[in-house]
């Protein structure tokens, strides 16, 4: 097993590490030109800064039993497509069972905004310290639910 993680603007980056350095899993952090990252346990793979570049590099290096850190949807569905397994930096896990309706809202979602005409959008809030021990908890049970097949 070998975790890949979304790592643009990702902020779970530090547990990811601390639970992978845990159970001794290897990690890989993929991000774009602009986003250039640096870390003393992970593998850090820097891709060019074209739309979705880090997104298809991902996927072409993941496999069956692997996890997936993203909060793209479209991410999750190739990875759990893969035989990956998939968690966003919230802790929610993507399974085969909720994706479908996850990618259908954001579609939804994409054409209200388009329709709207509103083109500033918020961006998502501040990570708490709640937040970060869920996104802990939730992990640490995928990996270890990994880990025991």
């Amino acid at each position: 097993m070998h975790i890949f993680v979304d790592a643009d603007a990702c902020p779970v980056v530090g547990i990811i590490e601390e639970i992978a350095h845990k159970h001794n899993i290897s990690v890989t952090l993929l991000c774009d030109t602009s986003h250039v990252l640096y870390s003393d346990y992970s593998e850090v793979i820097v891709v060019g800064s074209g739309a979705d570049a880090v997104d298809y590099k991902l996927i072409s290096i993941c496999h069956k039993g692997d996890i997936v850190v993203s909060q793209d949807y479209g991410v999750a569905a190739m990875a759990l497509g893969k035989g990956a397994y998939a968690i966003h930096q919230s802790g929610k896990w993507y399974t085969n069972e909720n994706i479908d309706q996850m990618l259908m809202e954001r579609h939804l979602n994409k054409k209200a905004r388009r329709a709207s005409q509103k083109n500033h959008i918020k961006g998502p809030k501040k990570s708490s310290v709640e937040d970060d021990e869920r996104f802990a908890q939730s992990f640490e049970k995928l990996v270890l639910m990994v880990l025991a097949r």
